[in-house]
């Protein structure tokens, strides 16, 4: 995989309440996607960026909420999310990552 597609598939992590708890238990990372990435390109550019083996990628797609605005309804864009499981004894550190 070159090193462009690598920065178009994995947008960077996803920092919630949920991804937290998740990535202390088990060593499970999420991140934010491209929407039309698969299961095997998150996983190689996972890899090639953070230098771990990935042992197992779940993927989902998170609907946009709808907003009332003043002209109306909106809604907001749907963003596609992956919950990469690392392989036993690797961990990311994203403060050393470039």
């Amino acid at each position: 995989m070159n090193q462009e597609r690598v920065y178009q598939v994995v947008f960077g992590p996803h920092i919630s309440e949920k991804a937290t708890i998740v990535a202390e238990g088990n060593s499970q990372y999420v991140f934010r996607v491209a929407n039309d990435a698969s299961k095997l390109e998150i996983k190689k550019a996972v890899e090639q960026l953070f230098e771990v083996k990935v042992d197992c990628v779940r993927t989902l797609i998170q609907k946009g909420k709808t907003k009332r605005t003043q002209r109306g309804v909106g809604k907001r864009n749907d963003i596609k999310k992956a919950y990469v499981r690392l392989a036993a004894g690797q961990e990311i550190d994203f403060l050393a990552a470039e």
